[in-house]
């Protein structure tokens, strides 16, 4: 009884104990996870390298490890004191891993035999990494065979196309991409059933491996029924006009594809698939295969009617409202009816003009009155082909550019779109409106020498002006709003002559060419560059009594601004014409070895008929936010001349470099750019302008001698979007 007693008090003595020593195992365990972790965060990645490595590169194997390295500016010195940048902090467990992550890499890749080492520097807060690969000789490709596409595909084409070649490292990446390869080519045949296995014998020893791919076709098969599901209004003849999938037609994956973006593209659906219906290939009724598959076109309208309103604050338009109306399947066919209405420049010349005055101008605001656009444009797709789209629209407008030209017109237009859903789209169009360009009295005596009323009066007459234009357009980048990989070509001609519905003064040919690339370096940083160029060929006319090549100045070339020659404002590149209303001696401000300089002179550009601008810009994250906001380091080449006989020729090429941030927003990034003009003003005529006449009294201002200090060198623009 006494051993029973014992034992019956001792069990909660025992649980009391074991008790308390499993609480001090989890706290001691605890503080253990809590000081690892603690190191852990407190050490930051300064420094990841790979040393050794030749088949794949720095970039291939920082993506495939969990460990990164900091941001340039946390592993600078200078930000490392600053505080500035994004930290990285290091992981031993996932560290570990990182190796047999480098390993299989290698393997997969066919590098059976190579070896990861690590060398890690450790102080109380940093961590300083290398890996030190050893690739050795990877196991190659000794035999290729392609079996079952014989007098389907051509097998030596076919082979020639293949990502995995004979003689290649035996790449597991490469080869599945060569599987699906050929899947696909046999898909787009005919035969949406097909399949590709995959056979391969590889000798770590000899470094050799021999390839099959074993392609199973499968039948050959015709667009049978094609079913059409979740239509409310669009009626079914206008979504099967617009399928690249006919019944009867042979079978091709592609164009399923295909279908479903133009389904997309028609702005009427909000969500669009085309798709085989059976998994497996049919049979008939009596358990004899089918040769024909059917297809499910199944579709998700949108609204029928659509409102959208907008107001804002423009650096160049002031204050400014908008609004539209769409009708989508306006009338039935898939059409689209967009009703839209636009004020800007509210305010301009009122109480509240120095609220509307130019943003970051170098001149006061000058009235230029309301502006507006009144529109009404009808969509049609599948115009007379699947691949076409028509546009009509009618307008009447009231638009200026600051300090240059005002016009107003009414008119139309058309414009169709041929192979739209290609990759190199062409637009042809044409445009008849019915209206008026003025420009400054002093535009028009310094460049066409028409400095009497009656002849400025006839340039600014209303007049027709009808015009065809054809624009080619080639996009290949990755982001309409801010690309970072990619290319994107634009070519556009304009013709206007009295053939075409155009006055005398309204007969030109224009051509423009817009060239704009890429390049991504690393993760986040973009290189890219852009070359702009123009020219016009005016007919000449008489003015005056005097032949001049005379064209309208809204349809002229003007350069500056935040998305041309950002070292100078809005339209402030290139040719210009000064005025004064002043010449005595109350109204001289300074005098240099060239001349006076005089008070309240005003500019205005002429514009050229010739123009060439060069952008190369470099994007990278910031050292704070990087997840929001960018910077970016440019040099902007570029003029706007006024060229005479010769066809060719450049004069006066201004080149300004600059730096700027971006933020990103919803509608693209926000940009901000402050680039250093080190060139004097833009010279040009002097004109004096009193009531009744208007004299050029200089051939060229500013005089010779006019410096600016280093702060009136500096030119801020502010704009939505990138540049370029």
């Amino acid at each position: 009884m006494q051993v029973t007693q014992h034992t019956g008090l001792g069990k909660p003595r025992q649980l009391r104990c074991a008790s308390f020593l499993l609480l001090v195992a989890l706290l001691a365990a605890s503080s253990v996870l809590a000081a690892q972790n603690q190191e852990r965060q407190e050490r930051i990645v300064r420094r990841l390298s790979f040393v050794g490595n030749r088949a794949l590169d720095d970039y291939t194997l920082s993506s495939a490890i969990s460990t990164t390295k900091s941001s340039w500016f946390a592993t600078n010195p200078f930000g490392r004191w600053l505080g500035l940048g994004e930290k990285r902090y290091f992981d031993e467990q996932e560290f570990r891993r990182d190796v047999v992550r480098l390993l299989l890499l290698y393997r997969q890749s066919g590098y059976m035999t190579a070896v990861v080492d690590t060398s890690v520097g450790r102080t109380a807060k940093d961590a300083y990494i290398t890996f030190r690969i050893h690739e050795g000789d990877p196991v190659r490709v000794a035999r290729l065979d392609v079996l079952g596409v014989v007098g389907i595909l051509d097998t030596a084409r076919l082979r020639r196309a293949l990502p995995l070649q004979i003689g290649d490292p035996f790449n597991r990446f490469l080869l599945q991409a060569s599987a699906d390869t050929i899947a696909a080519r046999l898909r787009n045949s005919g035969r949406p059933y097909a399949e590709v296995l995959r056979n391969f014998d590889s000798e770590a020893g000899v470094l050799r491996a021999e390839v099959t791919l074993e392609a199973i076709p499968g039948p050959e098969m015709r667009v049978g029924d094609v079913m059409i599901r979740g239509l409310d209004h669009v009626d079914t003849a206008t979504v099967r006009r617009m399928l690249a999938v006919r019944p009867g037609e042979r079978f091709r994956q592609d164009a399923l594809y295909q279908s479903q973006r133009d389904l997309y593209g028609m702005s009427v659906f909000r969500s669009a698939n085309v798709l085989l219906v059976d998994s497996l290939p049919p049979v008939n009724q009596d358990g004899r295969p089918d040769s024909t598959v059917r297809i499910l076109v199944q579709v998700q309208e949108g609204p029928q009617h659509r409102l959208r309103l907008g107001a804002g604050y423009g650096s160049v338009e002031c204050l400014r409202v908008q609004t539209a109306w769409t009708a989508n399947d306006f009338l039935g066919g898939a059409r689209t009816l967009d009703l839209s209405a636009r004020l800007s420049k509210i305010g301009g010349g009122s109480g509240l003009s120095q609220l509307c005055s130019p943003f970051f101008a170098d001149s006061s605001w000058t009235l230029d009155t309301l502006n507006y656009t009144l529109g009404a444009t009808l969509r049609q797709p599948a115009f007379f082909s699947r691949a076409h789209t028509a546009t009509f629209g009618i307008f009447a407008e009231r638009r200026s550019e600051f300090q240059v030209y005002t016009r107003e017109a009414v008119g139309g237009n058309v414009e169709v779109t041929f192979n739209a859903r290609h990759q190199i789209p062409v637009t042809v169009g044409y445009g008849y409106s019915f209206g008026r360009t003025t420009a400054a009295s002093a535009v028009y005596c310094a460049l066409f020498l028409v400095c009497t009323d009656s002849s400025q009066q006839f340039l600014s007459n209303a007049r027709p002006f009808g015009a065809i234009t054809v624009t080619a357009v080639r996009d290949r980048v990755n982001n309409p709003l801010d690309p970072s990989e990619g290319s994107l070509v634009t070519a556009t001609l304009l013709h206007a002559s009295r053939l075409v519905g155009s006055d005398s003064p309204y007969v030109f040919n224009r051509a423009e060419l817009e060239i704009s690339r890429y390049y991504p370096i690393g993760r986040r940083v973009v290189f890219a560059w852009r070359v702009r160029g123009g020219t016009i060929l005016p007919q000449k006319i008489t003015l005056s009594g005097q032949r001049v090549g005379y064209v309208p100045p809204d349809q002229r070339f003007y350069g500056g601004g935040p998305n041309s020659v950002r070292g100078y404002g809005r339209n402030g590149l290139g040719p210009r014409v000064y005025v004064v209303s002043d010449t005595s001696d109350a109204q001289v401000d300074t005098v240099v070895a060239g001349g006076k300089v005089f008070k309240g002179v005003t500019t205005a550009a002429t514009g050229g008929n010739s123009a060439v601008v060069l952008n190369a810009e470099l994007r990278f994250p910031s050292p704070i936010f990087a997840q929001r906001m960018r910077l970016g380091l440019f040099v902007d080449v570029g003029q706007v001349w006024e060229r005479g006989e010769e066809l060719l020729s450049v004069q006066g090429v201004r080149v300004t470099p600059g730096a700027g941030v971006r933020f990103t927003t919803p509608l693209g990034p926000v940009r901000m750019d402050v680039a250093y003009n080190g060139y004097a003003d833009e010279r040009g005529p002097l004109l004096l302008q009193t009531t009744n006449s208007i004299v050029q009294i200089r051939s060229e201002y500013p005089p010779v001698g006019t410096t600016k200090t280093f702060w009136q060198r500096l030119v801020l623009q502010f704009a939505v979007g990138q540049a370029f």
